[in-house]
């Protein structure tokens, strides 16, 4: 698929991810990959966090390092 949307269903989404659905499910449930948001009343990905996530999983990008501090508790500022 040449564009992929900025929000995706669960099904795209795990084709985005090359995924097969259960398999990204159990990605999303042990935090490796983003949460859904509501739109039109159903469940979406954003594409730029699938992005981020994937980046961070394949070292391309590094995660915020104050997530998870003491000093900034469990968010980034």
């Amino acid at each position: 698929m040449p564009h992929w949307p900025a929000m995706m269903r669960r099904g795209l989404a795990a084709n985005y991810c090359d995924l097969s659905i259960a398999a990204f499910e159990r990605e999303v449930m042990a935090g490796n990959l983003p949460h859904p948001v509501m739109l039109g009343g159903q469940e979406h990905w954003s594409k730029a966090q699938l992005d981020h996530a994937l980046a961070v999983l394949s070292g391309d990008a590094q995660k915020d390092w104050r997530i998870g501090s003491k000093l900034y508790g469990n968010k980034a500022a």
